[in-house]
């Protein structure tokens, strides 16, 4: 299954991209997503203080991800 990741303010600093491409084997939830990306990039932020979209569109974590799927993590963000 091949996905784009896009991150957004504190998480795309910490991982040092706005996008990153991931193939994976077989199928994969979004937390478990997060936490392979936790891992990789040094997230410290919890699940749920992030929200996440799939194509553009807010979900839920429990909600599937499929082949070519656009997944965005987007932590709270301080505005003025």
């Amino acid at each position: 299954m091949n996905i784009t990741v896009l991150f957004f303010a504190s998480l795309a600093e910490k991982a040092q991209q706005g996008q990153q491409q991931l193939s994976v084997e077989g199928k994969l939830s979004l937390p478990e997503l997060y936490a392979k990306l936790t891992q990789e990039h040094g997230f410290t932020l919890e699940p749920a203080k992030v929200r996440v979209a799939i194509n553009d569109e807010f979900a839920s974590w429990d909600d599937v991800i499929n082949d070519g799927d656009t997944i965005a993590f987007i932590p709270p963000v301080a505005g003025g």
